[in-house]
């Protein structure tokens, strides 16, 4: 089996396996109950929170553990405060988690508007300056882009925004960014970042949203009053845990596993150029998260040659594994021709990726596109 689908998940790594297990089968307890056993492990919540604070430079920021990205971007957006009829701007190109709250938002008498992508994917700068007032609330844009790999200029972005809108709170999404690529919090000046556990070799199920200390953001789940009344249900212990340590692992990592992943699609990239298959690149590695290699095939359907490759063993991925419509949806803001833009396929790496792997799935792609080319001719 070769896995190129790793923007969509990941496998577990040894660090988060042990200890997600050992917490099972150790410290099971409920963390806000009070006999000793659960404040040893109200103790290891409390020092998971701080673990992953410190990876991400949050400085005086809280972080919040909850079920997963969904919830964070949702509670983002549902949560923040913001003035009736007042202007929220989201990316054109975001996850469904933050699209279709912000249609939401928009049926709820909102002026949403979607700042519009390049062709790489990531965010217009000139095009989203633009639709910069001072009525603007809230701003979502994604740190990297889950379907190509761009990468935002968040600061820059939170800058233009402060100086048009400064009470404006901004969220990016930070789930393809954190654990990919070097991330400071406060540095980016966001109010609200977004993680999620499975995305960096961590347990699903588990996520966790930064907030800038004085945020105006309310809780989104109410009930027991835990994590600090932010979200209230029993905590998840053993993946809380699980998730630090799939995080202090990434960051320690991170540097060395950014080079091996960005060989690894360069090597890919130019086999497929050199291969004579029909294809555009979309994915600029100047502008890019190293993990992530979008392109798109002349004369083929992406998802049927993501079946043609799975049936070979070789997982690879269209876009978002969230919504079968998303695809569609994002493919036709790329600006691409006619013959390729519903070829659009998604190779993301992990370091546990080998670059044996690659000639391998050149061979095959090559073979695959020829063979659904010529049966579309017939």
């Amino acid at each position: 089996m070769i896995y190129l689908d790793n923007a969509a998940t990941t496998r577990m790594c040894e660090e988060s396996l042990r200890v997600l297990d050992e917490a099972n089968r150790e410290r099971w307890f409920n963390a806000s109950a009070l006999y000793r056993e659960a404040s040893e492990e109200s103790k290891r919540v409390k020092e998971a929170r701080d673990a992953l604070s410190s990876a991400l430079r949050a400085g005086g920021g809280e972080i919040y553990f909850l079920s997963g990205g969904t919830e964070a971007d949702n509670t983002a957006l549902f949560c923040t405060r913001k003035g009736r009829g007042s202007r929220v701007i989201v990316g054109e190109g975001e996850h469904d988690a933050v699209i279709n709250p912000a249609k939401m938002l928009k049926e709820q008498g909102f002026d949403v508007v979607f700042a519009p992508i390049k062709p790489d994917g990531g965010i217009d700068e000139e095009k989203f300056a633009e639709l910069l007032t001072p009525e603007v609330s809230l701003v979502s844009v994604m740190h990297v882009s889950n379907e190509t790999g761009a990468v935002n200029d968040i600061k820059k972005l939170v800058a233009m925004t402060k100086k048009r809108a400064p009470k404006a709170v901004f969220h990016s999404d930070g789930v393809q960014a954190f654990g990919k690529i070097a991330v400071d919090v406060r540095d980016l000046g966001v109010q609200l970042y977004t993680l999620s556990s499975h995305k960096i070799h961590g347990p699903k199920g588990i996520g966790a949203l930064y907030v800038a200390k004085g945020a105006p953001v309310r809780p989104f789940v109410y009930g027991g009053g835990q994590e600090k009344g932010f979200r209230s249900g029993t905590e998840n212990g053993p993946a809380i845990e699980a998730f630090a340590a799939a995080a202090e692992r990434a960051v320690k990592n991170l540097k060395e596993n950014s080079s091996k992943k960005r060989t690894y699609l360069e090597y890919l990239r130019r086999g497929l150029a050199e291969s004579g298959v029909d294809v555009v690149f979309i994915t600029r590695p100047e502008s890019s998260a190293p993990h992530i290699l979008t392109v798109a095939f002349g004369g083929v359907r992406g998802e049927v040659l993501l079946h043609a490759l799975d049936a070979r063993g070789i997982m690879v991925g269209v876009g978002s594994a969230c919504s079968s419509h998303r695809e569609s949806r994002f493919k036709s803001l790329l600006g691409l021709d006619e013959a390729h833009r519903d070829g659009i396929v998604r190779f993301s790496v992990s370091e546990f990726n080998e670059l044996a792997e690659v000639p391998v799935v050149v061979a095959a792609v090559k073979e695959e596109t020829e063979k659904l080319r010529e049966y579309a001719r017939k």
